[in-house]
């Protein structure tokens, strides 16, 4: 019988061991509020972890609900990232409560803000009221459409998988340095990346050098990919429907010249637009974007009256078949409208 005892012990010590080294080995769980965030996460963690987003990228993020669904996902995450600037304001604090987990509370290592690692825009001044509609006061929330954002929450990915799995740091490294590199070369092309270097190029971008650094004799001629294909539509003007679009416009040196909604969040109205059109026809707008969870009626009748183009397009990754990814995204957000030009 004492035999038998020690083998059940050593039995039971051997499966405990096994176990932990299963847990050990198993990948991380994340769970993103977007599908963009959830496109990048997937670039970085690789095969190290399972990824799920709550938004499809079909649905206008502000508007979802904290479904019991999304509530178990929570529950078994081993990292929430969330945009932050108040964008999930209205359905984040139900997920993470009903969760019960308390890896992923803020101020966890499983929770991170990477709102914390972009360069943010269109932070309202002076005093905010729900007059004003739908405005978040630390800063325009759609940053993603930036590459250069895309680029930094890359690699603050990185970093947080490498904190909460350090065995497997090296490997979220370097796939984030992967991921960089391939978007780097989607925005100036292999041949200026090759020649000046992606640090240098984002950099030039970021203090507005970069056009007077494509005119030097070295590198004239030699940028490709999205810059390439945006140059010709450098300073004009266009019509937005939401505010999703500042930071695209910024980085490619478009210029809104109106919004279809009066307010953030509210739906047009005919004397709005008559006011959008009279002024974009004056100012020449010949393209009216917008996002493709919007009913296009509104752009529509806009164009009409001014004689522009409607851009309907995907503004997160899964909101058009062809936005597989965050790279296919803003392939296509750029094809589209470089091509409407």
């Amino acid at each position: 019988m004492k035999i038998m005892k020690r083998i059940y012990v050593i039995l039971a010590i051997l499966t405990a061991a096994c176990g932990a080294q299963r847990a050990a080995a198993a990948g991380l769980k994340i769970v993103t509020t977007t599908s963009d965030l959830a496109a990048i996460a997937k670039a970085v963690a690789g095969n190290k972890a399972e990824v799920h987003s709550i938004c499809t990228g079909k649905e206008d993020p502000h508007m979802l609900q904290a479904k019991p669904s999304v509530i178990l996902q929570a529950r078994d995450a081993d990292l929430w990232i969330r945009i932050g600037l108040e964008l999930e304001i209205g359905w984040e604090p139900p997920i993470l409560d009903g969760s019960r987990n308390n890896r992923i509370r803020p101020g966890a290592p499983g929770h991170m803000d990477a709102s914390e690692s972009v360069l943010v825009l269109d932070v309202p001044q002076g005093p905010i009221t729900r007059d004003m509609g739908d405005v978040h006061p630390s800063g325009n929330p759609h940053y993603w459409l930036d590459p250069l954002n895309g680029r930094r929450i890359a690699g603050a990915i990185a970093e947080r998988l490498a904190q909460l799995r350090p065995a497997d740091a090296d490997a979220f490294r370097v796939n984030a340095t992967a991921f960089r590199k391939a978007l780097d070369e989607r925005m100036f092309g292999a041949e200026l990346v090759k020649a000046v270097g992606g640090e240098a190029l984002w950099a030039k971008a970021a203090d507005g050098s970069l056009v007077a650094l494509l005119e030097e004799p070295d590198n004239k001629g030699k940028a490709g990919g999205w810059v390439a294909s945006m140059a010709p539509l450098r300073g004009q003007k266009i019509v937005a429907y939401h505010r999703s679009w500042v930071y695209f416009a910024q980085r490619f040196g478009l210029e809104i010249a109106a919004e279809l909604e009066p307010k953030p969040g509210v739906p047009p109205t005919a004397a709005h637009l008559a006011a959008v059109a009279e002024s974009s026809k004056a100012a020449g707008v010949k393209i009216v974007l917008q996002e493709s969870f919007y009913s296009p009626k509104a752009a529509n009748q806009l164009a009409g009256k001014i004689g522009a183009k409607v851009v309907v397009v995907a503004n997160s990754v899964g909101g058009q078949p062809e936005a597989t990814d965050y790279l296919a995204l803003m392939d296509l957000i750029v094809g589209r409208v470089s091509e409407a030009r």
